[in-house]
């Protein structure tokens, strides 16, 4: 049975004490937290880019030139998308630009 803590971050139950760095590692999401912080509760609140809490259908401007995976299609800077909808993911959110769904990392956006 493991006796290490779970990683605060995403709650996987495979973390594991580096001694070179002094700290707990998760291998699934790279997180790395010492015993202290182990017990912290990660608020799971999707928030944009600078901090402000997104809900279902805010609209929200990117703040990054972005490319699309799969396309030769890039998102401007600037661009305003409309009606977002928020995913289980709180650093991602749904939504559709010129017709297309597509899911967005939260830290490229900002609110309004």
């Amino acid at each position: 049975m493991n006796q290490e803590p779970k990683c605060p971050k995403c709650g996987m139950e495979n973390s594991y004490y580096d001694s070179s760095i002094m700290q707990y590692v998760c291998p699934d999401c790279s997180h790395e937290f010492s015993i202290e912080n182990a017990d912290e509760v990660v608020d799971k609140t999707p928030r944009d880019s600078n901090g402000a809490e997104l809900l279902d259908g805010d609209s929200v401007t990117l703040i990054k030139d972005l490319k699309v995976r799969g396309s030769s299609q890039v998102l401007k800077r600037g661009t305003k998308v409309k009606t977002i909808r928020l995913t289980e993911d709180h650093e991602e959110v749904d939504c559709k630009i010129e017709g297309t769904a597509m899911v967005l990392k939260t830290c490229f956006l900002k609110k309004g």
